[in-house]
């Protein structure tokens, strides 16, 4: 979650500026990061890849699962500032989504990102999902996929969607994410984004716009709560935590079980 204080506080005149909005289908721009790797020494790396069967330098590789294939997985990226995992609102879903699915299995996965202040490492998340969509392809093509975020996590998601010609050479996402291609983009059945970073956000981190992708234009669900000022025209920043309380996250899980 964001630190929306600092926010309200920054923008006294900003409900002015943007109207609030309950829900809609828009989307954002994320993404490029710069990324140092200290290799402490060749032998430690070579081991680790020995071990797990893969080398990558930036740490933030797809986890691979012995389990077997869920009936439905949920790919969800957590807010700013969340511990590592779902978070409340990506778990708050899931179990909802379980309880609308009947005898259907539901898997979770936690997009691997940091999820901190420092936007340009939001494109490891970007990258991270996009794996993890491309592993279900390919291993469990009888999965059906739920792509979600809330807050940072929200533009994550969306950016995972994005068609490459729509996120121009400002977008920390230039040049640094890989986007679906079309068969395994079809294989995601419902994205729902919750408070979403809309463009007065966008403005203060000096990012463009970069709408929802075509394909998945018509299954993504885009959930704002009233006066959440990180996505709406509104300044209370208790709103931007309530997704768990307010109904949005049985919404979420109604309209994804529809498509599973």
């Amino acid at each position: 979650m964001f630190d929306v204080a600092c926010l309200t506080r920054s923008l006294p005149s900003a409900a002015q500026d943007t109207v609030p909005t309950h829900r809609g289908r828009t989307a954002i721009g994320k993404g490029r990061m710069t990324m140092r790797v200290q290799i402490r020494s060749g032998c430690a790396l070579l081991a680790a890849a020995l071990v797990t069967g893969t080398g990558t330098l930036l740490g933030w590789s797809p986890r691979a699962s012995a389990e077997p294939c869920a009936d439905v997985e949920v790919v969800f990226a957590r807010g700013t500032t969340e511990r590592p995992g779902a978070g409340s609102v990506g778990n708050a879903f899931t179990e909802a989504l379980r309880n609308q699915v009947g005898g259907k299995t539901v898997g979770l996965y936690p997009v691997n990102y940091p999820a901190n202040h420092d936007w340009p490492t939001s494109v490891i998340g970007v990258n991270d999902a996009g794996n993890r969509i491309r592993q279900l392809a390919a291993d469990c093509p009888d999965t059906k996929v739920v792509l979600g975020g809330f807050s940072q996590g929200a533009a994550v998601a969306q950016l995972v969607t994005a068609d490459a010609p729509a996120i121009p050479p400002n977008s920390f996402a230039f040049g640094a994410t890989t986007p679906l291609a079309a068969d395994v983009a079809d294989r995601v059945d419902a994205v729902v984004l919750f408070g979403k970073p809309n463009d007065r956000f966008l403005f203060l981190i000096g990012q463009p716009y970069v709408p929802v992708g075509a394909a998945f234009a018509a299954k993504t669900l885009d959930l704002c709560a009233i006066n959440d000022p990180i996505c709406s025209g509104g300044l209370d920043p208790v709103a931007h935590n309530l997704y768990t309380a307010n109904g949005m996250v049985t919404e979420a899980a109604t309209f994804a079980a529809a498509r599973v």
